[in-house]
């Protein structure tokens, strides 16, 4: 098993659960993996211990949790989680835990200068959550994308930031740069996420054009992610396309509302107790979409894309 061409390349469903009894780097990206497919309990666990192990892949670890607690509605957890990344980035690149030396940066970001970007993107996006774009705007200008990956996650940052900002139009090309980067890369879990943050660009827009477009896409997008068992992705996808189906005469996108409820009943039930806390409490997790017996909330607001 090719543990990067799971967290990073064209198979995000493949089964990682071996390689959580492998070393630090082997444990970190099953974790990554394991989030994107929505076994966040069986993530938190993993990346919990690495947190308390410090180094770089303590801080990336701290960044990945974050961004899962981020996933379910958890934007102030998350944000202690991004401080904690930041604090903890290595001074020194080659210290006991960073990657394998060389002079040239590791190609997925898995490195000293990708922890400090993944922690300072995460707390724009945490900022973006708390409805301070001003602070968003600030950390996002601070960031100097070097690999793919955080090029692709500093564009989805400026897609967001324009969208939370009630600039739709703004959103559309660096969405689509972030998709065309994830594409280059051969990034499939990053492609599914670009297309998710363009649709509801494109959806948002609202213009007739723009609207089909970016139906067409979350629909191309929700049939992969589905195949694919990418369950965090799932449920977002799906809910765009129900909030559209309600707001226009859409043919042909079947029950939505539905298939958003199973991929996030799915999500929940693999969510560890920290993590259904946050979603019943966080007014981004929209009520109905919540089952008997799963946290309640109180506010049907959205706001899923801050990754």
């Amino acid at each position: 098993m090719d543990l990067r061409e799971a967290a990073f390349g064209d198979r995000p469903e493949a089964g990682v659960w071996a390689a959580l009894g492998g070393g630090v780097r082997e444990r970190w990206l099953a974790a990554v993996v394991l989030g994107g497919q929505g076994h966040y309990a069986a993530a938190a666990s993993v990346l919990q211990e690495l947190i308390v192990g410090g180094g770089l892949f303590g801080s990336l670890a701290a960044s990945t949790l974050a961004s899962h607690r981020r996933q379910l509605g958890g934007h102030a957890a998350a944000r202690v989680l991004d401080g904690r990344a930041l604090a903890m980035v290595p001074d020194d690149p080659d210290g006991p835990h960073a990657p394998d030396p060389g002079p040239d940066p590791d190609p997925d970001d898995v490195d000293v200068a990708g922890a400090r970007v993944d922690a300072l993107l995460g707390l724009a996006a945490d900022a973006i959550g708390g409805g301070r774009l001003d602070e968003a705007r600030r950390l996002h200008a601070r960031v100097e994308p070097r690999g793919w990956r955080s090029r692709v996650r500093h564009r989805w940052l400026a897609a967001e930031i324009a969208l939370a900002g009630g600039h739709a139009d703004q959103a559309v090309h660096p969405a689509e740069d972030a998709a065309a980067t994830a594409r280059d890369a051969g990034a499939t879990r990053h492609i599914l996420k670009s297309d998710l943050v363009l649709g509801t660009a494109l959806v948002v827009r609202g213009t007739p054009e723009s609207v089909g477009r970016g139906v067409d896409l979350l629909l191309c997008d929700l049939n992969h992610t589905d195949r694919r068992g990418l369950f965090s992705l799932v449920w977002p996808t799906a809910l765009v396309l129900a909030n559209a189906q309600a707001d226009r005469t859409i043919a042909g996108t079947g029950n939505m509302k539905e298939r958003a409820e199973n991929a996030l009943s799915c999500v929940l039930r693999r969510a560890d107790p920290p993590g259904r806390r946050l979603a019943a409490r966080s007014p981004w997790i929209p009520t109905a979409l919540l089952r008997s017996g799963e946290p309640p909330n109180a506010d049907p607001e959205t706001n899923f894309l801050t990754d």
